[in-house]
């Protein structure tokens, strides 16, 4: 049965009443999105295969005593309900789920929360200044938040950092500006977005089997910088992100600004004699450069961070924020928990916890950190292959110890191309005793001056309920073998 109500047109200030609205998923994003539908007088039917925890099941009370239809459990998707005007997916749900390709078969609209979010902004939006890439993004959009107070400006990050976008879109107090986490699959849902600014910070490969491949999972990425308003800020050292500002169909008299770990260019936002510089958005910009903050002023200078605070800047100067906000915004900023965290130094031996690593691309910047590590890597490899990490990292291992359902793969990638690093293997009953076995190994191999290094370069959930919780285990763990 096809659509009856035409939803393209619908704003914040249009009644939706008679609108029917199906939420795919009830995570944080679908009730955000079942929330604001059900406000707005849309009917709204919920969907999905989990039943969820007690807070999920709280909130599933909150929306049916509020008039919404919600159905948690084993085959409430499995076929889409006869009359429906709009579909609103969870950014987890692959576009072949049968739910959403039947929607497509009868011409009903597919929305992403981050599209719904974009078409209720209101009669005086906010600006949305938006970050993506394989890498990187939660960090970036922090620091962009944290300079943009600094600025004076009522900003929030927001997006897949945690705040669902329209959580606060909808606020009626409303902000100045939102600095926008985004991933690939909330990118691929989206069409009608148009940033102020937009950086790509990095392109490697990733969700290939979510997406369908590597060409996909880019064009998912690239749609950031569609019909963008100032700035398409891409990152010098990674060719891709520049194919696709080039690729971009944005507004006339957007620009195409650089970020770089030399001496920018023309246009571009760099590193000269230990200080962050600006060559794109100065007066004289062929000849003149603004300061922006030093290399000290950052809680962590590895290179791949120095990236991240260039293209948090180069976003918040599109905005108008002045330098001294920059200095004063990286100045405050401090890393989040599992990001090159240390969590001890004993006996010469410094222990980081960087479980956020959760692809090669990511830990290759976390080993390149180091000078020697003992690497405790593995969990779910999601398609991704070991060999160029470990050629690239070979010199700095001094020792790895594996965890995790696909660590072959990266015992088969040490073998062939650093065949000289010993190599252990980890288990345990549980994540406790999983992470002793793991602390213990990485003991006996660790020397005075290492860094025993948790990058997994997978993904977590084998083994753990999320990054996160296999992080706090890493650290625990080592806190345990102080207390010995």
């Amino acid at each position: 049965m096809p659509s009856e109500r035409d939803v393209t047109s619908l704003h914040r200030d249009s009644s939706w009443e008679g609108v029917r609205a199906v939420v795919a998923g009830f995570g944080v994003s679908g009730f955000a999105a079942a929330d604001t539908l059900n406000h707005l007088g849309a009917s709204v039917v919920v969907l999905d295969e989990s039943e969820g925890d007690d807070q999920r099941r709280e909130q599933a009370h909150l929306l049916e005593v509020l008039g919404a239809d919600v159905r948690l459990g084993t085959g409430t998707t499995a076929a889409l309900p006869g009359d429906v005007d709009l579909v609103v997916t969870s950014p987890g749900w692959r576009p072949s789920a049968p739910l959403l390709t039947a929607a497509a078969g009868r011409g009903i609209p597919v929305w992403g929360e981050v599209e719904l979010a974009w078409r209720l902004r209101g009669s005086d939006p906010a600006p949305w200044l938006a970050v993506t890439g394989t890498n990187g993004k939660t960090t970036t959009v922090q620091m962009l938040e944290a300079i943009l107070q600094a600025g004076g400006l009522r900003a929030q990050a927001v997006g897949n950092v945690g705040t669902p976008i329209l959580e606060a879109v909808m606020d009626p107090e409303g902000r100045d500006v939102l600095a926008v986490e985004l991933s690939s699959f909330q990118l691929h849902w989206t069409q009608s977005m148009s940033a102020e600014a937009a950086a790509v910070l990095n392109l490697a490969p990733d969700h290939y089997d979510w997406h369908g491949g590597a060409q996909a999972y880019a064009a998912a990425k690239g749609k950031v910088y569609e019909q963008v308003q100032r700035a398409c800020v891409y990152n010098v050292a990674d060719e891709a992100t520049m194919h696709l500002v080039e690729e971009a169909d944005v507004v006339e008299g957007a620009r195409a600004i650089g970020f770089t770990l030399g001496i920018p260019d023309r246009g571009m936002v760099g590193i000269v004699d230990d200080l962050l510089v600006d060559r794109a958005f100065v007066e004289e910009r062929a000849t003149s450069a603004a300061e922006l903050a030093a290399l000290s002023d950052l809680d962590d200078a590895s290179p791949h961070n120095v990236q991240n605070a260039l293209a948090a800047a180069a976003l918040a100067r599109a905005h108008g924020v002045p330098a001294v906000a920059v200095r004063d915004g990286l100045r405050a900023f401090r890393l989040g928990p599992h990001r090159i965290s240390t969590v001890a130094e004993a006996d010469g031996v410094r222990w980081v916890d960087d479980s956020k690593a959760t692809n090669p691309h990511a830990a290759r910047a976390s080993l390149q950190a180091f000078d020697q590590v003992v690497w405790v890597a593995g969990g779910l490899a999601k398609g991704a292959s070991y060999g160029d990490l470990v050629r690239d990292a070979r010199d700095r291992i001094r020792g790895a110890i594996l965890i995790g359902a696909d660590r072959e793969l990266i015992a088969a990638a040490l073998a062939e191309h650093a065949p000289d690093v010993p190599v252990e293997l980890a288990d345990g009953a549980d994540a406790d005793s999983l992470m002793d076995s793991v602390v213990a190994a990485s003991r006996r191999l660790a020397r005075p001056g290492d860094t025993v290094l948790l990058a997994p370069a997978a993904a977590s959930m084998d083994q753990f309920r999320d990054y996160a919780h296999r992080g706090d285990a890493f650290a625990e763990a080592v806190r345990r073998l102080g207390r010995d």
